[in-house]
């Protein structure tokens, strides 16, 4: 592991034809947790997988909220510019192309921080579970980036309007938005992982 801006893991590609994953984790993650479901999802792509710099109660995380729901969009600013930094580092220092990011949760939410403020730092994004991560979301182009977005019928964290808001602000950007809402609350399930490989096969 190099002493890049973030902790981080890093597992080269053994397939240059697949792109490169960003991996954000949930509350409580750390950088080990997705690089299963990223082997899994697009086996042969290179794997960066940091870790979040905020702690709540301990729990590793990457951006503050002020309540269940509640962010601190300030904040959120912020982590988001200091890990589109980061994956400049780490492209520089690993020799990637702009990853695709894969966000679980609260990494879900830092992910689509990115797409709205950091455009360029991302080639796309599948997006678990996310939430509207700024209430005004800012004038951008997202034309050419496609991104998944699976959420939960069931989820008591995610009201379901807000994930229709966020696909619909995304695809008003010009992304190429396909949004699935499964059966399920806010843990991943097994039609998650199919949704995920046939995505990243198309």
């Amino acid at each position: 592991m190099t002493e890049l801006s973030f902790i981080h893991r890093f597992e080269p590609a053994t397939d240059p034809s697949r792109p490169p994953l960003l991996l954000l984790h949930g509350t409580g993650g750390d950088e080990n947790d997705l690089l299963g479901l990223g082997r899994m999802i697009s086996p042969g792509s290179a794997l960066l997988s940091p870790r979040g710099k905020i702690l709540e109660n301990g729990m590793p995380r990457f951006f503050r909220r002020l309540a269940e729901g509640v962010f601190d969009e300030d904040d959120v600013r912020f982590r988001a510019n200091e890990l589109a930094e980061f994956v400049a580092e780490a492209r520089k220092e690993y020799g990637l192309q702009a990853p695709i990011a894969v966000g679980f949760s609260n990494g879900a939410n830092i992910a689509a921080a990115m797409l709205m403020l950091r455009p360029d730092a991302l080639a796309g994004a599948a997006l678990l579970r996310a939430m509207v991560p700024l209430a005004q979301a800012p004038a951008v182009d997202l034309a050419g980036k496609r991104v998944l977005m699976i959420s939960g019928a069931m989820d008591p964290i995610i009201p379901a309007e807000n994930s229709k808001s966020l696909a619909a602000s995304l695809s008003a950007s010009g992304a190429a938005v396909q949004h699935e809402i499964l059966p399920a609350g806010h843990n991943l399930s097994q039609t998650d992982l199919q949704l995920l490989v046939r995505w990243f096969g198309q």
